[in-house]
C-alpha cells in the first residue's frame, strides 16, 4: 500500500501559488511562467472535477482527494523535468489538504501529511482577496473570502513555510514576485558557489 506521494527530487526553484479560490493564482502562474520562459503546473483538481461534474450521479467525496493529490504531483513531476531553473505551481498538496479539511472537518490523511512534510518548495505566494470574485461551477465560497484567506495564511504559519502575501493588480503582483524570485535565484547561485 502506498504510504507517500513522491515528489521528484530537484534543484529547481519551486514557487507555489497558494490561497483561496478566485484570487488570481492561475493568471499569475501563467504570467510568471511567460515572463521567465519556464513551465508552470496546472491545477489538477480543476481538470479532474471539470471532467466529472456534469455526470448526473457524480458527488464529490473524501474518496476523490488522494486521486486528485496523485494527479497533482504527477503533473508537477512532469513539469519539473521540463524546467530549467524555475517552476511555478498553481497549487500543491498542502492546498488540496487545506481545502479537504475545510469541506470535511474530520478528514485526515497520513499519506498527505507525510508527503507535505517531505516535499520542498522555495516560496509560497499567498494570493490576496483584493481581486473581484469570479463565479464558475467549481467555486462556492464568495462570502467566505476573508475566512478562507486566514485559513490559508494560518496553514503556512503552522507548517513554518516561507511565504509572502501578493496583492494588487496582476502587473503589481508580477513585479513583486519577480523581485522575490530574483533574490531566490541570487541566493541559490551564492550557495552553489560556496559549495564549490
Amino acid at each position: 500500500m502506498e504510504t507517500e506521494i513522491k515528489q521528484t527530487p530537484s534543484r529547481i526553484i519551486k514557487i507555489v501559488l497558494f490561497g483561496p479560490e478566485s484570487t488570481g493564482k492561475t493568471s499569475l502562474a501563467k504570467a510568471l511562467a511567460n515572463y521567465f520562459k519556464e513551465p508552470w503546473v496546472e491545477e489538477y483538481m480543476r481538470v479532474y472535477l471539470e471532467d466529472k461534474i456534469h455526470l448526473p450521479d457524480f458527488e464529490f467525496t473524501q474518496e476523490h482527494i488522494i486521486p486528485i493529490a496523485n494527479g497533482q504531483i504527477e503533473l508537477e513531476n512532469k513539469r519539473t523535468k521540463q524546467a530549467n531553473k524555475l517552476l511555478f505551481c498553481d497549487t500543491n498538496l498542502l492546498q488540496i489538504y487545506t481545502y479537504a479539511k475545510e469541506y470535511y472537518p474530520n478528514y485526515t490523511s497520513k499519506i498527505l501529511e507525510k508527503s507535505i512534510k517531505s516535499h520542498h518548495y522555495n516560496l509560497y505566494l499567498l494570493t490576496d482577496i483584493d481581486v473581484p470574485w469570479e463565479a464558475d461551477p467549481l467555486r462556492d465560497k464568495p462570502h467566505e473570502r476573508n475566512k478562507m484567506f486566514r485559513i490559508f495564511e494560518n496553514t503556512l504559519k503552522k507548517y513554518k513555510l516561507p511565504y509572502i502575501c501578493i496583492s494588487g493588480s496582476l502587473e503589481q503582483r508580477i513585479q513583486l514576485t519577480v523581485q522575490e524570485v530574483m533574490k531566490l535565484m541570487k541566493n541559490e547561485k551564492t550557495e552553489q558557489n560556496e559549495v564549490k
